[in-house]
């Protein structure tokens, strides 16, 4: 298989990255179809290098203006140039990347880190992105559990509830992880914002297509009880009783270990991405240190969260991809040819 670079296909307009528009199956799928005989395309199950593209959290509440969570990094307009060249990676390495697999953070309204979760003494809730609920919070009954929501999550054991958000902003701080930071309402199931930027799922598709190969969607983050930035695990995985509320997507990891090269995009850089990078080193590093060398980090295809006067998580994200490189995983841009990227070859 060559890692030639090819064209970008006709129908992808740059200037529609940061828009929710319908995405044209039918005439996308014989386009698709029709480039992959032009150009030889061969179907990704005769591959012999095989390359799996994970984009994660690629969804319009991360990476459109104006939804939720737009991932707006330093520029303003962070998420939206990283989805253009995110699909262009995609459309010029169409014949050589095996399998797309998007990641969706998908949420519902009572979760632990959405700001009906929890009340003050006044009964009034956070205000999502500008508050951090830390262990003091929680002990000197600052903030409490939103009595409301135990029929929902807990058969209506509210003193579960109240044991388990101690518990688990402890794990917190015990594990050094990122506290517990209240987020507007994102990703909601069901919601325009939950789905994938309409160009990204239209790049997808269109590499289903023309290589005849099912993009591998991974749902993360519908547990209630728990934040889920990777996505292959949980931040907390058990209650206060050491029961297990949730578990490390096996399958997924599983899977990846099955692919000669993995590269990893998407957003956010400094949250979703960087936790997702982080466990796959962990789960990595044990059996052989060696393995980190054939995962590749787009850096030029993420981008961190920053909240203009709130936080900006920029010198976090770049501090992370660092430790990364120095554990063997390789730095890369998009618009550099896979060719060219240290220990790719054909």
């Amino acid at each position: 298989m060559s890692l030639k670079q090819l064209p970008i296909p006709p129908h992808f307009d740059s200037g529609k990255a940061g828009e929710v528009w319908r995405v044209p199956y039918d005439r996308r799928a014989v386009e698709a179809a029709a480039w992959a005989a032009k150009h030889a395309i061969q179907p990704a199950a005769l591959d012999d290098l095989r390359i799996c593209l994970v984009l994660v959290d690629c969804q319009n509440t991360f990476c459109v203006p104006g939804f939720e969570l737009f991932v707006a990094g330093r520029s303003g307009l962070a998420a939206v140039e990283d989805s253009v060249r995110i699909c262009e990676f995609i459309y010029h390495n169409l014949g050589s990347i095996t399998e797309i697999a998007p990641t969706l953070d998908t949420h519902t309204t009572m979760q632990i880190f959405h700001p009906f979760f929890w009340v003050d003494d006044a009964g009034e809730h956070p205000n999502g992105a500008e508050t951090i609920i830390t262990l003091e919070d929680v002990e000197r009954g600052r903030w409490k559990v939103n009595p409301y929501i135990a029929d929902s999550l807990a058969c209506g054991d509210y003193e579960y509830l109240q044991q388990h958000a101690r518990h688990y902003v402890a794990q917190l701080t015990q594990a050094g992880k990122y506290p517990l930071m209240i987020w507007p309402y994102h990703a909601m199931l069901g919601s325009i914002g939950h789905a994938l930027a309409s160009s990204i799922e239209e790049a997808v598709f269109f590499h289903t297509v023309g290589r005849r190969r099912q993009a591998r969607f991974e749902v993360k983050g519908s547990n209630p009880l728990t934040e889920h930035y990777s996505a292959l695990n949980p931040e907390v995985m058990a209650d206060a009783s050491g029961q297990p509320i949730a578990e490390e997507n096996r399958s997924l990891i599983d899977r990846l270990f099955g692919f000669d090269a993995v590269i990893i995009a998407g957003q956010a850089k400094s949250h979703c991405v960087a936790w997702t990078i982080r466990d796959l080193l962990e789960e990595l590093a044990p059996p052989d240190a060696r393995l980190a060398g054939k995962v590749y980090l787009m850096e030029d295809c993420s981008s961190p969260v920053v909240v203009p006067g709130v936080v900006d998580f920029t010198d976090q994200a770049n501090e992370a991809y660092t430790s990364f490189a120095e554990a063997g995983m390789n730095i890369v841009r998009s618009t550099d040819p896979m060719s060219d990227w240290p220990g790719m070859s054909d």
